[in-house]
């Protein structure tokens, strides 16, 4: 009699096996989700670790241990949040794929912090409160780390619902909320406050102005010309002299500032400068690129394609050579006051902090990063190449104005409100060429008010979610950083 099993147990064994692939299916989909917190927790991790074994046998070892913790949790949010708002047009436009502007962002921002980031740094965030008003080194500790957690905490919370912010606005309510809950309100200088409230307002419309600006010149010399491959030849090249000129005067200001100090005058000539060489390089490059095009819109995306991605590249470099060292200066603070007992409104960053920022940007950005990517790219208004050059070239602008005109600017609110530009002046002209056609036939069907809201060109859900973000990101910060320092400096004397 043969041994060999019965149909019914094929059939069983069967079963049991599928039961296995599915299980495991179920713990592959189950554990997808946690794979990038534990990734972001391994790096926090192995800060904490590294500080441990270098400062083992310093004073307050506990004190900065705990700090490069929070540094590092505070530039993985800095990746996610902030960095979107660079790359965002340019992958909503399709210059970039996803991964290609994650690497770009990834490289570019650890070099600007690197490379280029300042190595003196006002640690209370731009003058907001008085280190004077400060009784003792400890208070002065325990409120750089509230600010640090605080604002760490409000940038995390703020890419969980898909909103845009400032990190350093976050880092500025942090300070000032730390700080009148050690010195009072005394302590805070209120016309600074006054000076970054306003740049709520001035850095998003200024943005969006210049954006919108931009893509009206871009449609009447070029989209709407008869012959739009001639009109590109002429123009395309002006353009990318004057993004040239821009990124250069922005990067003088910004990103030279740890090399040579620079004035806005200075800064305007090496962009006139630079802007024009590049004019002169870029117009037989244009023309030569332009041969055989059609007549047609599409062929104008593949000539703003490449000056895209290398403004996408420029912001990144900036914005790591900037803000990161505003983000990581409460950690400097608190690494300054520990070693030396003191503390002062600006110190040097030692290069550990500025290597945890660019690491902990890259790592946030590849983890992170595309939800608000996808959010800022194509969720707000559709862009293109063009449109999105516009939103980059704004940016440049945007700083170089409020540099000369001395105004606090946030990077995130100028390149968001690029993108809104760019969405609500499309739908500015788009009624406006509705009207005029139809003056031109009969009256058609009135459209209901409902469908007219779902045509909008600018999702009002998320202009709403972001404009509130942006409004409560100074308060919010400020009372989460007064909370988290009257509990440490109660639970740890």
């Amino acid at each position: 009699m043969s041994d060999s099993p019965k149909p019914n147990q094929w059939q069983t064994l069967d079963k049991d096996l599928n039961k296995i692939s599915q299980l495991e299916t179920a713990t592959a989909y189950v554990s997808r989700p946690l794979l990038a917190p534990g990734i972001a927790f391994a790096f926090i991790a192995l800060t904490v670790l590294l500080a441990a074994l270098f400062f083992e046998a310093s004073t307050n070892s506990f004190v900065v241990i705990a700090a490069a913790g929070f540094g590092a949790y505070m530039a993985l949010n800095i990746g996610a949040n902030d960095v979107a708002n660079n790359m965002g047009p340019a992958v909503g436009a399709n210059a970039l794929t996803m991964g290609s502007a994650i690497v770009i962002a990834a490289l570019f921002e650890s070099a600007g912090a690197l490379i280029a980031g300042g190595d003196v740094v006002s640690t209370i965030s731009k003058g907001i409160i008085d280190p004077a008003g400060f009784a003792e080194t400890r208070i002065f500790i325990w409120a750089m780390m509230a600010a640090l957690i605080s604002s760490a905490l409000w940038v995390n919370l703020a890419t969980f619902v898909g909103a845009p912010v400032s990190t350093t606005h976050s880092v500025v309510g942090g300070v000032m909320g730390a700080g009148i809950a050690a010195a009072g309100f005394s302590a805070v200088n209120w016309p600074t406050m006054g000076a970054i409230a306003a740049s709520w307002v001035i850095s998003p419309v200024l943005g969006g102005v210049i954006a919108a600006a931009c893509l009206a010149f871009i449609k009447t010399k070029i989209i709407y010309q008869d012959d739009k491959i001639a009109a590109a030849r002429k123009w395309v090249p002006v353009l990318i002299g004057v993004m040239a000129a821009a990124f250069s005067a922005y990067l003088s200001l910004k990103g030279l500032k740890r090399i040579i100090e620079i004035d806005i005058l200075t800064a305007l000539l090496i962009g006139v400068v630079v802007g024009a060489i590049v004019y002169v390089v870029s117009a037989p490059l244009i023309k030569r690129q332009s041969e055989g095009l059609e007549n047609r819109n599409k062929s104008l995306k593949v000539l703003f394609a490449a000056p895209l991605v290398i403004s996408a590249a420029m912001l990144s470099f900036a914005h790591g050579a900037n803000d990161v060292a505003n983000a990581v200066g409460p950690l400097a603070a608190i690494v300054h006051a520990s070693e030396f007992g003191d503390f002062s409104a600006k110190v040097e960053i030692p290069l550990w902090v500025m290597v945890i920022g660019a690491l902990g940007i890259s790592f946030g950005l590849v983890l992170f990063g595309p939800k608000l990517i996808r959010m800022v790219g194509s969720q707000i208004t559709k862009l293109n190449p063009m449109r999105a050059y516009c939103v980059a070239l704004s940016a440049a602008v945007t700083v170089i104005v409020a540099s000369w005109l001395g105004l606090p600017v946030s990077s995130t609110h100028i390149a968001v409100g690029g993108v809104f530009g760019v969405g609500f002046f499309r739908e500015w002209h788009t009624e406006r060429r509705l009207r005029n056609s139809r003056q031109q036939r009969p009256p058609e069907k009135r459209i209901a008010p409902e469908e007219r809201r779902r045509r909008k060109l600018v999702r009002r859900s998320h202009f709403m979610t972001i404009i509130a973000a942006w409004v409560i990101t100074v308060p919010a910060a400020a009372a989460m950083s007064a909370l988290i320092f009257i509990i440490l400096n109660t639970l740890v004397v």
